[in-house]
């Protein structure tokens, strides 16, 4: 029998970006219930051991990681930051991951998606570089700085050569911090914000300076929203889940 006759559809080809398949990315920020902790020591052990087994499962098909919050958030304890091809993969993923003994006791805080995709804004320093946020790819830094970004809508009723003008500034302030890498995916039409953002960087400090000095340019008078700001370490999938308690 076939699938139109029974309602069903057959899955779509993934949507493609100029040059091949776009990524779809999602920042998940998860807090544990305190009874877990509560819980006998064999009994959390086992819940791990069974989330780290799905995520190990499904690390051969997709990009993730894990990022501990402990500490440094009162309202969220990890970050799963997944890069993948298809949104049913990342659906079915996180389904498995609420189901196991620790997932019956976390709640999704935060959850952000979005996609890759090739930025509309040349960069003339490094005219590469536009090219490559076509495919995400973590540069396995220390920390990670994540939040969710949304400009104006009058920066888009601005002709597209006075925007390029703005963001060459943008662009030149960003280039005098080399040890800040900065990844960009696209959440127009996909979810509430526009832009998820994720620094990469092993010194904190430099981070702090970059943003105080865009605060500064011309293109900060056209954000309407860049919180909240997540900090994250990055851990190995066994040290987030030990951190949780």
């Amino acid at each position: 029998m076939k699938a139109q006759e029974v309602g069903l559809r057959a899955r779509p080809k993934p949507a493609q970006g100029k040059k091949g398949r776009r990524q779809v990315i999602t920042f998940t920020f998860y807090q544990v219930d305190p009874a877990w902790r509560r819980l006998e020591e064999k009994e959390r052990e086992r819940g791990k051991e069974e989330l780290i087994q799905i995520l190990r499962e499904y690390a051969k098909g997709l990009i993730i990681r894990s990022y501990s919050l402990v500490g440094l958030r009162a309202n969220c304890d990890f970050l799963l930051w997944r890069i993948g091809e298809d949104l049913e993969t990342l659906q079915e993923m996180s389904a498995k991951l609420l189901k196991t003994g620790l997932g019956k006791y976390l709640t999704v805080a935060y959850s952000y998606l979005a996609m890759s995709k090739v930025s509309q804004y040349e960069d003339k320093m490094n005219p590469e570089h536009s090219k490559e946020r076509e495919r995400l790819t973590p540069s396995g830094a220390r920390y990670i700085f994540v939040y969710p970004f949304v400009k104006q809508r009058a920066w888009y009723a601005l002709p597209y050569k006075e925007r390029q003008r703005i963001m060459d500034e943008h662009i030149a302030v960003g280039s005098r911090f080399p040890s800040v890498k900065l990844s960009t995916s696209y959440s127009f039409g996909l979810d509430d914000q526009e832009f998820m953002l994720a620094f990469e960087s092993d010194h904190p400090g430099d981070f702090l300076d970059l943003v105080m000095e865009l605060r500064g340019s011309e293109s900060s008078r056209f954000t309407e929203q860049d919180t909240p700001i997540f900090t994250g370490i990055a851990r190995s999938f066994e040290e987030t889940l030990d951190l949780l308690g």
